[in-house]
Order: structure tokens, then sequence, then C-alpha cells
């Protein structure tokens, strides 16, 4: 009797899925990895940098057709659970690409938040081919959140943060707009809205001569300082608190074969200029508001400051003219987005950089 229990219990077990753990070690395993040539690193790069998707502003005009009912119940984060769709471009169905639909996120998996699931959309490469999403392999697809206008215009508000970002960095996620109308099987339209694609971390990296890897406990002394002082400017910027470096938090780290580290931003919707109605800063920086600008980052000299403020001086003409190039961005938004940006530029002129981040500065090693 011991016998047959222990074979059945062994049966049982070898039955059981085994679970698949991330060694503590994998981030410098795979920054230990080889790196290819030269040449190989070079042609990457050109090949990342020239994907059809990001090769213009125009938003897409999509169909998407899958069981959202099934989908949007998906709420559990990092599910691996995929549902089959398909993707036709310009409304064209007899050019349908064939799909995998996951849901994704954090507090935008909450149902009282969202009732539509922000998704990742995966692909075979070869069904892509001569398509605008040629080379893509998987991709975050920002959706409206709700079924309203108003939750389809902080689509159009968080897109915009990334195109500000691009003109300040060169190591930045790409986004591109599109019109999606969701379909459900039997082929009946569920609704037409605003989505945005996000780039993929892994053409980020090949861009950057890179890799995307996820080092944990990252300190500020650890990165690129003109790029580390780049992004946490630009998150006092648009009033992003919703970031952390040290936990990997809306920011992915891109090391280069030399070991330098850029830290590249994404996800603003808890930023003070997309000022969605979820968004809340934690309670322990001792804001009330996501709208209040607080500076995280190093702290340093004046003139240090004052340098790296430069570049976001030089683009101001363009930064503000991005909110004139969304013709479907509300009149209201477009008004109160340029106030609250003239009011950054304001706080860090020369004359007041010393009180705006010089003396209230809080030294930390990180964040």
């Amino acid at each position: 009797m011991v016998v047959v229990g222990l074979m059945a219990t062994s049966v049982l077990a070898a039955q059981e899925p085994v679970k698949k753990t991330k060694a503590p070690n994998a981030p410098y395993l795979k920054l230990a990895e080889p790196w290819p040539d030269a040449e190989a690193t070079r042609q990457r790069r050109i090949e990342a940098e020239n994907r059809p998707l990001f090769a213009s502003h125009e938003p897409l005009v999509l169909t998407l057709k899958a069981d959202f009912k099934a989908v949007n119940k998906e709420r559990t984060e990092n599910s691996t659970r995929r549902f089959p769709g398909t993707l036709s471009v310009g409304g064209d169905s007899s050019l349908s690409i064939p799909v995998e639909l996951g849901s994704r996120g954090h507090s935008r998996l909450h149902v009282a938040t969202c009732g539509w699931v922000p998704l990742r959309v995966q692909f075979k490469k070869k069904e892509t081919a001569g398509t605008v999403f040629d080379g893509q392999s998987s991709l975050k697809l920002v959706t409206h959140c709700r079924d309203n206008d108003d939750f389809e215009q902080h689509v159009l508000r968080e897109y915009l943060p990334y195109r500000i970002y691009g003109l300040l960095s060169p190591i930045a996620f790409r986004a591109r707009l599109a019109k999606v109308t969701y379909v459900d099987p039997a082929g009946k339209p569920l609704t037409t809205r605003y989505g945005m694609f996000i780039e993929d971390d892994s053409d980020v990296a090949r861009r950057a001569e890179a890799r995307s890897i996820d080092l944990p406990r990252t300190a500020f002394k650890d990165m690129d300082q003109d790029s580390l002082m780049t992004m946490t400017l630009f998150e006092y910027m648009i009033a992003n608190t919703d970031v952390s470096i040290v936990k990997l938090h809306n920011v992915k780290l891109m090391v280069t074969e030399q070991r330098v580290t850029y830290p590249i931003p994404y996800d603003f919707d808890y930023s003070g200029l997309v000022n969605t109605p979820y968004a809340n800063p934690d309670p322990k920086l001792g804001i009330t508001s996501v709208r209040d600008r607080m500076y995280r980052g190093p702290c340093s000299s004046e003139a240090e400051f004052d340098r790296a403020l430069e570049k976001f001086r030089e683009k101001k003409a363009e930064v503000m003219a991005l909110y004139d190039s969304l013709p479907d961005l509300s009149t209201g938004y477009r008004k109160q987005a340029r106030s609250y940006l003239e009011s950054f530029y304001a706080a860090t002129e020369r004359s007041r950089l010393r009180k705006t981040l010089v003396d209230g500065c809080v030294r930390a090693p990180a964040m």
C-alpha cells in the first residue's frame, strides 16, 4: 500500500506544472552574456530605428477583433493567459494579421479604475512582413480605460509626454497613436477609441546599442549622469512621482557593453500633466495632489541644473507645438497643459533655480 501511495504521489507530481522562477542573479547573467560584434550591433540598431510602426506620427486606423468580454475579465497581474484575435490595418479585413492578446498593467487592471484593460499584443513576425507592424513581436497597447470621451482624451494626454521626452533624449520610448475599432467574435463593433502602441524595450535597447536589464537596487551614482538628470527633470516637468529606479517601477534600464546605464521613463498616467481622475500621489511623499511638482532626482549645483535645463529651454517651442499637433485633443486641455508647462519654465528660470531646485533638494542615494 505504501508503494502504491508513493507511485500515485509521483504521478500527481509529474502532472503538476513546474513553476518557473527567475534566478536571483538573472540580470547579471544577462549582463555577462557575450556581446555581438560591432557590425552586428550596428545592423540591429539600424533595423530598430527603421521599424515602420514608428516612422510616422500619423494615427493608424485599425480594427481589432477578439473576445473582449473574456479579455476584460482577465485582471490578474502578470497573467500569461492569451486570447486569439485579428488586427486589420486601415479597415481592410483582407489584410488581417493574427495576434494574441493579454491583459497587463497594475492600477489599470483594477475594475474600479478601468473597464477596458491595457493590452499586450503579440505577433508572429512572419505574419507582419510588409505591414506597418513589420519586425514587431510584442507591443503594449494603451487602451481607453473606460468607454467615454473623457477617458479617450487621457490616451491623447499621455501620448504627448512620450513625444516630449523624445525631444529631450535620443534614448526614449517611441509611441504611435491608433484609432482602434474593437469588434467581438461575431463581427459586431463594440466601440472606436484612440489607443497607443508603446515601443518594445528590446528595440529601445537596440537603438541605444545596449541591453534592457532589470538591475535591482540601482543608485544614482551607477547611471549616466546626463541621462539621469534629463530624466529626473523631465519627471519634475510633468509632475510624475509614480516612478522608482530602485524598484524598477515605470523606468527601464539600458546597459551598454561598456557598463554605461541609461534610465528610460514610461507610463505617465499618474503625472500632473496628464491628470487622470484616478491618479493620487503616494501619501509618504507629503504632497496632496499629483499636480504638485516634487523634484526627486540627484541634488546638484545651480550651474549643473542650469546646464541640464538648457536642452529643455532649447526645445520649448517644439514642446508647446506638440499640443497643436493633435486636432482631437480638447481645446480646454490644450490651454491647461500649456499653462502647466509654462509654470515649469517659469520656475526653472536662471533667477529662480536656487529656490526651486537647489535649496530644497533632499539628498538621497536613489529614488
